[in-house]
């Protein structure tokens, strides 16, 4: 069975067999053929200078996405996040966002009632109505501005400090 084909009730699938073709005659092809297969696959013309090896991997990826599909919705709002974070600050010392898992369920009670969040892949739902945001269910429950992940519990967790920081003070 060629590497990277699917099992299916143990017959490989053919789209995966064709594809793992398609990866493998990659390496034989030229830079002219590659350079026309990029167009193909991306509808413009790639980088003038862009290496082989580049090349080669960026026409994989597409050949893989067209297969088995791409990037969800969400990963590519938090690409898109990213860069825009890298783009403003020059760099990504923030570190990521604290993130919680569709399906996940936070609990918060507020003046002697309980509230439940119900996750989602691209929001919230809360009192039976759906929300993009934390803070927008937050702010409807106390009725003032909160931070919605702060409200939750979603704070980021503090770094430990070192020993000879602590010296310094």
């Amino acid at each position: 069975m060629p590497q990277g084909a699917l099992m299916n009730g143990g017959r490989s699938h053919p789209a995966s067999e064709d594809l793992s073709g398609k990866l493998a005659a990659l390496d034989h092809r030229d830079a002219a053929s590659l350079r026309a297969e990029w167009r193909r696959l991306y509808r413009s013309h790639p980088p003038q200078h862009i290496r082989r090896d580049l090349l080669i991997l960026a026409i994989a990826w597409k050949l893989q996405e067209r297969t088995y599909g791409g990037l969800t919705a969400a990963q590519k709002r938090k690409l898109a996040g990213l860069a825009e974070e890298l783009r403003t600050n020059g760099d990504l010392s923030g570190g990521p966002a604290i993130r919680v898992k569709p399906g996940s369920r936070l609990i918060r009670e507020w003046r002697g009632k309980t509230h439940t969040v119900l996750v989602l892949e691209d929001g919230f739902e809360w009192n039976g109505g759906r929300c993009r945001s934390l803070s927008a269910i937050a702010c409807e429950i106390t009725g003032t501005r909160w931070s919605g992940p702060r409200f939750f519990g979603l704070q980021r967790q503090m770094k430990p400090v070192r020993r000879e920081e602590c010296a310094d003070a």
